[in-house]
């Protein structure tokens, strides 16, 4: 078992939230549901909480009511190895209502905030080679959705 899980608050649609992001990230399940009953706050079936994992990480839902939205203070980073990784990830987490913003990160339709990030990334910002690192850096800085071969490019002086 993980020793710290992520929960997200959901207001009323957890369990819609979850099948999307097991159709996004194709390793992944759900361990457990359980539903509101007779007298609760949200109607009778309704899902109250569930723990998923996706690849690999375990996450645990809840339907709380709009009482607690989803901030860009935590955010979910998904490290990308190609430019076709990248590009799936961005496209299917900002779509249908999903939001873009700046260097990589997004909304997707839910609220919650993603950072798509290239693994490259790391190695060009920590290169020794600190005018290169920039430049590369400055490249980011102009993009939302993370481009790798501009980044290099830049990296590069190209």
């Amino acid at each position: 078992m993980q020793k710290i899980t992520p929960s997200l608050w959901f207001n009323d649609n957890a369990e819609e939230a979850i099948n999307f992001y097991l159709t996004v990230f194709k390793n992944g399940k759900v361990v457990n549901k359980s539903y509101y009953g007779e007298g609760a706050p949200f109607p009778e079936g309704t899902l109250l909480a569930a723990t998923f994992q996706l690849d690999g990480l375990e996450f645990m839902a809840l339907n709380g009511g709009p009482v607690f939205p989803f901030t860009e203070a935590v955010s979910f980073a998904v490290n990308c190895e190609t430019q076709e990784e990248v590009d799936y990830y961005w496209d299917t987490l900002s779509g249908n209502g999903g939001k873009e913003s700046q260097c990589g990160w997004l909304k997707d339709k839910y609220g919650l905030s993603w950072q798509i990030v290239p693994t490259i990334i790391f190695e060009l910002f920590s290169d020794p080679d600190k005018e290169k690192a920039g430049r590369a850096m400055a490249a980011m800085m102009k993009m939302k959705k993370l481009d790798i071969a501009t980044l290099q490019n830049a990296f590069n002086g190209e």
